[in-house]
């Protein structure tokens, strides 16, 4: 007997498409993960090559690198469905649209997030950071990401059907990032200078909690205005 899924069956069904998408569109998927670690290359050039001025700057720098990489795939959440068509049977579907949206975010955060916590360690190296530092930079990240894709997903909901709606979504979005930019960066520099960093580690945990919450919803809301529109 085939064990149940563990999963809503239309959550498991749409989470499951999304990473099969992803698979034949791989190129596009490594892009964000490209693009951390190119820029990873760029700031000692324009920073100075000594370690030790690199290791002051790599929290921020680190982060920063991680937040635009993650602007990169944000476009694609629901555009490539809307284009297709799908994106209106996934509206129209009797099943939540919240719980459907949160299927979306999970698989995005699988295949665009989690990449670029798996990559900072390297990007981390390559900076100088201490190795103290690792440690809440992969906490931070994990939660990081997963607020990233939880805030992106409103707002590619509320630019789906508008022209050049990348250019609108980063400046959507960027405003939104901030607070996890701001607590991600203390809490690797709180551990590079020796302080406590589970302060700025539980307000990323929690802020991750309250995105997952509440964005799937608001989301779902903003895909029904654009398509009723």
């Amino acid at each position: 007997m085939r064990p149940a899924d563990p999963l809503p069956g239309p959550f498991a069904a749409l989470f499951r498409r999304d990473l099969a998408l992803a698979r034949r569109h791989a190129a596009e998927a490594v892009q964000p993960v490209l693009f951390f670690a190119m820029a990873a290359t760029l700031v000692p050039l324009g920073l100075a090559p000594e370690p030790e001025t690199l290791a002051r700057f790599a929290p921020g720098a680190i982060w920063m690198m991680a937040l635009l990489a993650a602007l990169l795939a944000l476009d694609g959440l629901f555009a490539a469905d809307y284009r297709d068509g799908s994106l209106e049977q996934v509206v129209s579907s009797p099943q939540p649209l919240w719980l459907l949206v949160l299927a979306k975010i999970f698989a995005h955060w699988l295949v665009a997030g989690l990449p670029l916590v798996m990559a900072a360690p390297v990007v981390g190296l390559a900076l100088h950071l201490p190795a103290v530092g690792f440690a809440p930079l992969l906490l931070g990240l994990a939660f990081g990401t997963a607020s990233l894709s939880a805030l992106g997903a409103v707002g590619a909901a509320l630019t789906v059907a508008a022209p050049r709606g990348g250019l609108l979504l980063s400046l959507i979005a960027m405003p939104l990032y901030m607070p996890v930019l701001i607590f991600g960066a203390a809490a690797v520099r709180q551990a590079v200078e020796g302080l406590d960093p589970s302060g700025a580690l539980a307000v990323l945990g929690a802020l991750a909690a309250l995105f997952l919450t509440l964005a799937p919803p608001a989301a779902a809301g903003a895909l029904r205005v654009a398509l009723d529109g």
